[in-house]
């Protein structure tokens, strides 16, 4: 059996030790904050997680970019000049166009490596999601599985991975489009919260609107209980540096489904610049998103 690498990017929001448990790579995506770009690794070594919040709710507006062509190329060549095999589980196409740039890279590539095998997958996933598909990816690399059974693997895993997302202000989805003016203004006069979703073409849409923050991270469990498999082996929960609301969650879900593990991990600039500070993510088995 070729050896092979799995390749993601850092919109998937694992923590360095996830990263390095399940022996995965992660390219850096960019996000651009007070007129300067920064990488964004997993380790935050370009831009503290805390600091960026911390600008953002001082009124800093974060934007970010699609990896290039060039970059991915680059992030997979490297390994096919070694002899390796590729398999890249892309941010969801539904979100960023750094899926398209992928398989753009991937399919010149494959003329100038004939005898290597590149594959993609697009995870239709974010964040978690996709951090909770690569982990459990790697996981299945690491037990001996071939490139083609980790492949497999992925594209039947991603349309049960539950996908549950609940944001503190609405402004940051004002900014993005998502929600209309008069709607975050009515809606934070009210103290509504938004619960949103990730489906299966992959992008993120609001599902249902409670009162109060507290309600709603009860919505992303309520959700939990609604579809998730039984006999629960991981589960991940990224937060927006509210890591105390993280692990109350974190402990319920232990509490009601004793899964075999509840990893809480930081959630980065490249989906927290769309999201503000405050986000709480429930990623999860499930038996449909």
């Amino acid at each position: 059996m070729s050896e092979y690498v799995i390749l993601t990017e850092s919109s998937c929001d694992l923590s360095p030790e996830l990263v390095t448990e399940a022996d995965v790579e992660v390219l850096p995506l960019s996000f651009t904050i007070d007129g300067k770009n920064y990488p964004h690794y997993p380790d935050a070594r370009a831009y503290p997680i805390k600091d960026f919040y911390q600008r953002m709710r001082e009124g800093a507006v974060a934007v970010t970019a699609a990896a290039n062509v060039v970059e991915l190329t680059e992030g997979m060549e490297k390994h096919l000049r070694q002899g390796r095999d590729v398999l890249f589980l892309c941010f969801s196409s539904g979100l960023s166009s750094t899926r398209d740039a992928c398989a753009i890279a991937a399919e010149d590539l494959r003329e100038r490596y004939p005898d290597r095998k590149i594959y993609t997958v697009d995870t239709l996933a974010a964040s978690g999601g996709q951090g909770l598909l690569v982990l459990l990816a790697g996981r299945k690399r690491k037990a001996g599985a071939t490139i083609e059974d980790v492949r497999d693997f992925a594209e039947e895993t991603k349309f049960h991975v539950g996908h549950w997302f609940t944001v503190d202000d609405l402004v940051y989805l004002k900014r993005g489009g998502r929600v209309s003016s008069a709607a975050a203004v009515v809606g934070t006069m009210l103290n509504i919260k938004p619960v949103l979703h990730v489906d299966n073409e992959g992008h993120l849409i609001p599902m249902e609107k409670v009162r109060g923050r507290k309600a709603a991270i009860q919505a992303l469990f309520r959700h939990m209980q609604e579809t998730a498999l039984p006999d629960q082996e991981t589960v991940l929960i990224n937060h927006a540096d509210c890591l105390p609301e993280a692990q109350a969650l974190a402990e319920q879900i232990r509490s009601a489904f004793h899964p075999g593990e509840v990893l809480i991990a930081d959630l980065g600039p490249i989906i927290g610049a769309h999201t503000g500070p405050g986000l709480v993510t429930l990623f999860f088995l499930a038996e449909h998103r």
